[in-house]
């Protein structure tokens, strides 16, 4: 793996079933695969990092893959993962949905909870995967596309389909270092086509004067969140409320005041560690501007979060043990491109 934060890897086109699924598991969490092909099966798996976004072209024949509720309760980081079908069919089952996956659909799903993809024929998808803190949308709201077909032939989808579908080509020309800011474009991106999903569709996205209220106090604390002072008593003051409704606000997005506000300063610190003008500060100068005064506890929750260590996350190389990677070491990597 280059020290370049986009970076790439790629698997023989013709592994056996077995071999199939152990890279399957180890590229994305812990699943369990069954084909009733398995003598004639053949599939691949190639692999890029774009930052901190896991992406990955998967190219198969008939099976079935199920994240089951024993496989959730492993100790896996929480992931979001974003496919998009690029040949073939598939069915997503999710949160008792089922979604029928044809070329140009999307489909969201969420690793901390069971799901299972069939396919009945050869196939391709593309595969985009990252923690759940990565995605700027409040829980409550992405479980409700869970297990969704999103149309790749309206609305944004119409964008966000041929770009996943070209990413693999595009990281050719990836330069060292862009991987992050490429990342940000990514999941902004992600986020306005979920919206535009949500809303198109007329799914819950909440329109009460309790979700305006809750708009305006996040509003409210992206303005200071690089204020030391800024705590759960003060905001509930400035919105003339009680602490109490302020807490009752967020648990209704399923996480407290004061989670939402690291988050929203974690993330800062993440921006931060990639921005050129700011790749001479000491990490320590990064995070105290977002309030994080003990650099080893800001450290920790960053690797956490991100599943890398601050340093590791803003040179592009990474730790010791980087999260999901090929299962054996004698498949050796090779660039996405090539």
């Amino acid at each position: 793996m280059s020290d370049a934060v986009c970076t790439g890897r790629s698997t023989a086109p013709t592994w056996s079933f077995e071999a199939f699924q152990e890279a399957v598991s180890a590229t994305f969490v812990p699943l369990s695969a069954q084909t009733s092909a398995e003598a004639g099966f053949a599939g691949s798996v190639v692999q890029a990092d774009v930052g901190p976004l896991h992406l990955a072209e998967v190219t198969a024949g008939q099976h079935v893959v199920r994240r089951t509720s024993r496989l959730v309760r492993r100790p896996d980081p929480d992931f979001y993962k974003l496919s998009l079908q690029v040949e073939g069919r598939g069915i997503l089952t999710q949160d008792g949905r089922d979604a029928v996956l044809r070329p140009g659909d999307l489909a969201l799903y969420d690793t901390t909870r069971p799901y299972t993809l069939r396919f009945d024929a050869p196939f391709r998808m593309v595969v985009l995967m990252f923690r759940r803190p990565l995605l700027r949308l409040p829980e409550a709201s992405v479980r409700v596309l869970a297990g969704q077909r999103i149309d790749g032939d309206h609305g944004l989808g119409t964008l966000i389909g041929p770009f996943l579908s070209g990413l693999p080509g595009q990281l050719r020309r990836c330069a060292p270092g862009a991987g992050a800011n490429l990342a940000d474009a990514v999941l902004d991106m992600l986020v306005a086509a979920l919206m535009d999903e949500l809303e198109g569709a007329a799914l819950p996205v909440p329109g009460s004067r309790q979700a305006a209220l809750l708009h305006r106090v996040k509003a409210f604390i992206e303005e200071r969140l690089a204020d030391p002072e800024l705590d759960p008593a003060t905001i509930a003051v400035a919105h003339h409320i009680s602490p109490r409704y302020l807490r009752k606000l967020f648990e209704s997005e399923g996480e407290s005041v004061g989670r939402w506000i690291r988050r929203r300063r974690l993330e800062q610190c993440r921006q931060d560690l990639t921005r050129p003008e700011l790749l001479d500060q000491p990490l320590h100068t990064v995070a105290a501007r977002w309030c994080f005064t003990d650099p080893a506890h800001f450290s920790r929750l960053f690797k956490a979060t991100y599943g890398q260590s601050p340093r590791s996350y803003r040179s592009g190389r990474p730790d010791a043990a980087p999260g999901p990677r090929p299962a054996s070491a004698d498949r050796r990597p090779h660039h996405l491109a090539g």
